[in-house]
């Protein structure tokens, strides 16, 4: 018999490094989980990934157990990453704040394909082009 899903939650939390804190202790408490052992599975997972936001969807059953899934990065934390970027441009129409290759785009694309609202890697590639464009960087040949 399946179990019964009580909840499906998202989060963004950093790799590695959650805590019972807000905004997971306030997010989980709501749905009776453990918070300490969904943090210490969810950083046992990530632990290869400090630093890095990761977002993650939480399943909450009925019977107050869970499980989840970790996604990629956000594609803006992986172009900063992959160029080596503080933070994108406050006016990013007028000011450029990095660049960044097609070939580093297509390297994204390709490891946030999954997780994308698309199903080839041109489309995967335009959505990171635009994700570029609104951070302020450049994307060149």
């Amino acid at each position: 018999m399946a179990k019964e899903i009580k909840a499906t939650l998202r989060m963004q939390l950093p790799g590695g490094a959650a805590t019972p804190a807000p905004p997971v202790g306030s997010i989980l408490g709501q749905q009776g989980v453990n918070i300490m052992d969904f943090c210490k599975q969810f950083n046992a997972k990530t632990a290869d990934k400090k630093g890095q936001v990761v977002p993650v969807v939480v399943t909450v059953y009925t019977d107050k157990k869970f499980d989840f899934v970790v996604k990629m990065p956000p594609v803006a934390d992986m172009i900063k990453k992959k160029i080596n970027l503080v933070k994108g441009a406050a006016k990013p129409s007028q000011e450029v704040s990095g660049k960044i290759s097609i070939k580093d785009i297509e390297d994204i694309a390709k490891l946030k394909l999954p997780d994308l609202n698309a199903t080839t890697l041109d489309a995967a590639k335009k959505i990171v082009m635009g994700t570029a464009r609104s951070m302020g960087v450049q994307v060149i040949e």
